[in-house]
Order: C-alpha cells, then sequence, then structure tokens
C-alpha cells in the first residue's frame, strides 16, 4: 500500500521512543497535548491545557516512527497515541494511525474514553487495540477522581464491546480512594460482561508525578496518600479473577 504524505498538524507534549508499558512490546509513544479530566493523581499534568505543547505534522512523526520500525516488528510493538487526551485531537491521530496502518505498524489508542462516540469512531477505524483507562466504577469516586462524568467512558466501553474492538482495561489503584472492594467488584462485573476484553491492568498509585504539580503551582491533593502495597494489589487481582478476567 502507498504512503501517502498529508499536511495534517497537532500538539504533542512528548515523544517515548522505546516504551514498554503502552502496549504489546516496543512502542513508540506519542503524548498528545490537552486534557478534559483533571485526575488528582495524573503524572502528566503539563498536558492539560490544549495550547501548549509543541506543534508538529503526521509526515514527521511518520519519519520518524520509521527509524524504529524494525525494533517494532520484532518485538510485536508499535505506536501508541496517549496523552493528555488523544480524541480532544481526532484528526490528527485518525491521520497517525492510518498511515501506521499503511505501513503495518500496529496501533494502539490510550484514551479515558470521556468522549462523544461520534468524535471517536472516524479514529477507532484505525486502531488495532484500546487501552481503556476506567479510573472508578462507583460515580461518585469518579467524579471525585476526574471532575468529570463517568457515563461518557462507560458508553465508550459499551461501543467497543459492541465492534468487538480489542481492548484492555487500565485501573488506578489508589488506597482509600479507589480500592473498596465495592468499587472493584463492580468494575470486574461490568467489564466481564464484555466480550472484547483481553485483560485488565492494575496501576497500582505511585506519586512519580508530584514534582510536576508543585512546578506547575497545582494544589497536590494526594500528597498524604501512600503508594498501592503489594497485598492490596493481590486483593485487587484476586476480586477480577472471581470473573474470570485475565488480569496483571
Amino acid at each position: 500500500m502507498t504512503n501517502t504524505l498529508t499536511t495534517q498538524k497537532g500538539r504533542i507534549h512528548s515523544i517515548e521512543t522505546c516504551g514498554t508499558v503502552d502496549g504489546p512490546g516496543i512502542r513508540y509513544v506519542i503524548f498528545t497535548q490537552g486534557c478534559p479530566l483533571r485526575c488528582l493523581y495524573c503524572h502528566n499534568p503539563d498536558c492539560r491545557h490544549p495550547e501548549d505543547g509543541k506543534e508538529v505534522t503526521v509526515d514527521e512523526l511518520i519519519t520518524d516512527i520509521q527509524k524504529y520500525k524494525s525494533y517494532m516488528k520484532f518485538s510485536g510493538g508499535g505506536v501508541t497515541v496517549t496523552g493528555g487526551e488523544p480524541l480532544m485531537q481526532p484528526e490528527f491521530v485518525a491521520e497517525i494511525f492510518r498511515r501506521c496502518q499503511e505501513l503495518e505498524i500496529h496501533t494502539t489508542l490510550d484514551t479515558s474514553g470521556y468522549v462523544n462516540l461520534a468524535t471517536a469512531k472516524p479514529v477507532l477505524k484505525y486502531v488495532d487495540l484500546v487501552l481503556l483507562d476506567i479510573k472508578s466504577f462507583d460515580k461518585k469516586t469518579y467524579q471525585q477522581v476526574t471532575q468529570v462524568s463517568l457515563e461518557p467512558t462507560l458508553n465508550f466501553a459499551r461501543y467497543l464491546n459492541v465492534i468487538n474492538q480489542p481492548a484492555w482495561i487500565r485501573f488506578v489503584l489508589v488506597p482509600n480512594l479507589t480500592d473498596a472492594s465495592n468499587n472493584i467488584n463492580g468494575l470486574a462485573k461490568f467489564i466481564s460482561q464484555l466480550n472484547n476484553i483481553e485483560r485488565v491492568e492494575i496501576l497500582p498509585f505511585h506519586k512519580m508525578g508530584e514534582y510536576k504539580w508543585k512546578q506547575l503551582r497545582y494544589d497536590y491533593k494526594l500528597k498524604n496518600t501512600p503508594s498501592a502495597s503489594p497485598e492490596l494489589v493481590n486483593k485487587a487481582k484476586a476480586i477480577f479473577q472471581e470473573y474470570s478476567i485475565e488480569v496483571y
């Protein structure tokens, strides 16, 4: 298939050329600028504002991506677009993925799912895998964590199931915030009713991004929250496993 050039532009925060935690294999990870959520534990708070970051063209990104194609192919990796929230720049992200698929490069979208489905559908045409972050299943907790409503994310998850889009669910385990058994049970039950979910990834809460909050003079409300212990992680894993969900 011929690789066609484009003048499509977007704003990104940064790039990680050999990522290993945002999808399978070795991945070229693009962090887009702009996010509608205000997660209490966000480790990229400098991605919030869509006008920040730097402007790049899809052509520039594809030229750079191709330098790492052998590493991605050998490891079963590919390109991941994360953020921020990639679906705030749908045309830009769709074009990145379209060009990647022309080059037979695996594409992964990392998203909160907080989006209108009409906006997401054109992007999903070029996505091989979705990493869907569901911060909480309890609506009040979700609102507390993100400052937005849970329902758009659940609608997005249901749509992925309808189109049989392969997806991994990501859940950040925060002591005394998202770790309630009824919250995890609710999420596990919801996921168990979907047929497209390949795995759940439990991400233990950490404070590695706290220094960014200080630099930006944001109020980091979780400064006294401990990291998620191995015991707490194992307890959460056990709940998902009760629903026969593959969990990492």
